[in-house]
């Protein structure tokens, strides 16, 4: 069964029973991530380790890095070389 008939399944159910329907799959997976995170950190804490992420917490930073590179880029730099050589000419 995929997410769509379970959803689907739960719809039904809280229709006979006349209860408020469950929230649509995808909705709120940002804000569920986001709590995931700050658990981590705050268990981290607790635990007297640094609350510096691991592996996905570094994936995220090098992509927020390379999108914002994109978004604001830099002049483009040329060695020394090639600017005394554009000089000589």
């Amino acid at each position: 069964m995929d997410i769509t008939q379970q959803y689907a399944l739960d719809l039904y159910r809280s229709a006979q029973q006349g209860v408020p329907a469950p929230p649509a799959p995808g909705r709120h997976d940002w804000r569920v991530a986001a709590e995931v995170r700050e658990y981590r950190r705050f268990q981290a804490v607790i635990a007297e380790r640094a609350a510096t992420g691991g592996p996905l917490t570094r994936l995220l930073h090098a992509v927020r890095h390379t999108l914002r590179r994109r978004h604001h880029p830099t002049t483009p730099h040329t060695s020394t070389g090639a600017r005394s050589v554009r000089a000589g000419c």
